[in-house]
């Protein structure tokens, strides 16, 4: 009996764990599942709990039974999270925050326009990355054009590699990414699919892993294996073939010179770096930043701002030293802690752990101090725009997702309701982009070339200086190896011997101390619009009306990306309350406040709620000719204040020089059953 009462004990821990790593809650005896936090019950959930209610010795029957509990549960998950998603949105169109593109013509997909409130967050979002990034780390701005000439862009490798898969449904010609069909078919086998064996799970596991590996005709094959056909009609899929993502265009009327709308505000800052090197007295390391538009034309466009094919990027290149990447403020973030997502942790199935920032750059989990660095800057700005601590994560790129000159990567995802989303991208890129802009550099040595071809000099020098960088650097090469090279001189109609002694084909390089290198750059890219949407959702919940006939949506904005700082409202029409609300109004427009002002004869408490919904910290209520009350949205507390100190107070709180609790502290509590709505 003893024994049988250890082992129901240990299988009761069991389950308790295996669930619990799973985000499941059960009972006190382990027999009952109440609730499923995940937002997905997948193949590997199911699993655990198989094993651990085996453990229990249940009848197979009993087994079964809390298998569908938990399916049950997960699928009520996901309607939970559909359903926040749609009242956000909703939400968020109906306020004018964003809306789609041209909807009068029935719109374009992945096109959005931000209406008034949208694009105050938005700025107020970019005001704070400038102070936060290019004023506090003394960074060059710079302002790039979107159209940029197609030999910028293939010397990156953009016109030839920024490609996405792409298949047709063959009979009405609908496109759809490849990858994304092959993803949507495994992860929903493996949820969905209670019968699916361990075998059959373990090798979708696989598939998902190498996803980005896959070439087009192995992209092809796995389609035609799971018999993927077209989502919407079901009908059969062409093979896999690249479509590349740029925008093309051509620069001047003639047509001559191609060009394409930027994927990328990267390459405007690469192409400068030896102006900007100069700038900053020759001296390393420097950073350079830019916010503009890029454009990408997406197969399919879904997910809202997610993805687009028109979006805002603020994108740093801070180049350093490649062999001396430390940092002399990364003293300043090696405390941090937050949740971080090593390559090894994915490879073996684990979640996501809490690490120290400066453990992990000692340990070699980040490669590098200026790498953890800019990891810490970034946790800390989307922290201080009103990201959840608790659902931002740093993800390790992995091998094979990893580009080739890239020494690491770091993804800062946020989670909402789409799942994890990639919003910033943390990567060293080593020296790549700048090799790719190196210039080369051909140099005819013209007393040599006039010694040996006297007359014909002059057309032996321009040949050579029109060479391509393919044909200089092998005509480098082999004077390097025989010291003399057969070269056509096409004006001449014949081929002449170049030696080592006649010309001169380097690529450019910068000099420090008379070491030359090429610099390693740190590039920390922003998905504006992602962190945009990500705030939203976590910004938002909704809390009953004063009845309780209804509920009621709040988005808690802090104050600092907050669209309106404060809403002004005489309590009744009266034309003294009015006038004060003039008054209040001119000195928050003297103290550079945003504010809406409403003097419709609505109720205070919809007035209220119509801000809340707007995010608006603090609503100016005015009920006296002397003093106002102000209210504070989410506590819905309210202090009274003069008139004259109205635009202080509420100046220092959304400046951050004071908390609402120091407001409460310093003035009187005024207690109106109007505060609520």
């Amino acid at each position: 009996m003893a024994s049988a009462a250890a082992d129901a004990s240990a299988g009761e821990e069991s389950l308790r764990r295996a669930l619990s790593e799973k985000q499941v809650e059960v009972d006190a005896q382990g027999s009952v599942v109440r609730e499923l936090k995940a937002s997905i019950a997948s193949k590997d959930l199911i699993s655990a709990a198989v094993e651990a209610l085996s453990a229990l010795k249940l009848e197979k029957a009993s087994i079964e039974k809390r298998l569908q509990e938990i399916v049950s549960a997960s699928n009520g998950g996901h309607q939970n999270k559909e359903a926040f998603r749609q009242a956000v949105v909703n939400t968020l169109e109906r306020r004018l925050f964003y809306i789609p593109s041209f909807k009068i013509y029935r719109g374009v997909a992945g096109l959005y326009d931000y209406g008034p409130p949208g694009c105050a967050v938005k700025s107020n979002v970019l005001a704070f990355w400038r102070q936060h990034f290019v004023l506090e780390e003394n960074m060059l701005e710079v302002d790039c054009p979107c159209v940029t000439p197609e030999v910028v862009l293939k010397a990156s490798g953009h016109v030839d590699k920024f490609t996405d898969l792409m298949v047709k449904d063959e009979k009405t010609g609908t496109c759809y990414r490849a990858d994304h069909l092959l993803k949507d078919f495994c992860k929903e086998k493996l949820e969905k699919d209670l019968t699916i064996s361990t075998e059959k799970a373990a090798e979708l596991k696989h598939v998902l892993a190498m996803l980005d590996d896959f070439s087009a005709e192995e992209l092809g094959e796995k389609i035609k294996l799971y018999g993927i056909t077209a989502p919407d009609t079901k009908n059969p899929l062409s093979d896999p073939y690249p479509f590349n993502l740029m925008f093309q265009t051509s620069i001047g009327p003639s047509g001559l010179s191609p060009g394409y709308m930027r994927p990328e505000t990267a390459q405007g800052i690469f192409v400068n770096f030896k102006d900007l090197y100069y700038y900053n007295g020759n001296k390393l390391p420097f950073a350079a930043a830019q916010i503009g538009q890029a454009f990408r034309n997406e197969i399919s466009p879904r997910q809202g701002l997610l993805r687009v094919r028109e979006f805002t990027l603020a994108e740093i290149e801070h180049f350093v030293d490649p062999e001396e990447k430390s940092h002399p403020k990364f003293g300043e973030v090696a405390k941090l802690e937050f949740l971080m997502f090593p390559r090894e942790l994915q490879v073996s199935g684990e979640s996501a752990k809490r690490m120290v920032l400066g453990e992990a750059v000692s340990k070699g989990i980040v490669n590098n101090e200026t790498l953890g660095y800019f990891i810490g800057r970034v946790y800390l700005f989307l922290t201080s725009l009103g990201i959840d601590k608790e659902r931002l994560r740093f993800r390790q790129h992995l091998a094979n997702e990893m580009a080739h000159y890239a020494a690491d990567c770091w993804d800062a995802e946020i989670e909402c309701s789409y799942g994890w989303i990639e919003c910033v991208g943390i990567a060293d890129r080593s020296a790549y982009d700048l090799h790719a802009h190196t210039k080369l550099v051909i140099a005819p040595v013209k007393k040599e070339l006039g010694l040996a071809f006297k007359g014909n000099q002059k057309m032996v020098v321009e040949a050579l200086e029109a060479m391509d960088e393919k044909a200089a650097m092998e005509m480098k090469a082999e004077l390097e190896t025989k010291g003399e090279v057969e070269f056509q001189v096409c004006t001449l109609g014949k081929n002449v011997t170049i030696k080592k002694n006649m010309v001169a084909i380097s690529k450019e390089k910068k000099k420090e101390h008379q070491r030359v290198f090429t610099p390693s750059v740190i590039e920390p890219s922003f998905g504006i619009g992602r962190i945009i949407y990500c705030l939203f959702e976590h910004s938002f919940y909704t809390r009953p009306s004063k009845a309780g006939d209804e509920q009621l949506n709040v988005f808690r904005f802090p104050p600092l990306v907050a669209p309106i700082k404060c809403t002004v409202f005489p309590l009744v029409q009266n034309e003294k309350y009015e006038e004060v609300a003039k008054r209040i109004a001119k000195s928050l427009t003297a103290t550079g406040i945003s504010y809406k002002i409403d003097i419709t004869g609505t109720s205070i408490g919809k007035r209220y709620a119509r801000t809340d919904e707007l995010g608006v910290p603090l609503a100016i209520t005015v009920d006296e000719t002397d003093s106002i009350t102000i209210r504070e949205r989410d506590s819905k507390k309210q202090v009274r204040v003069s008139v004259d100190e109205v635009a202080s107070v509420v100046k220092k709180v959304m400046d951050g020089q004071s908390t609402w609790a120091d407001v409460l502290w310093e003035y009187p509590s005024h207690h109106s059953a109007s505060a609520d709505e």
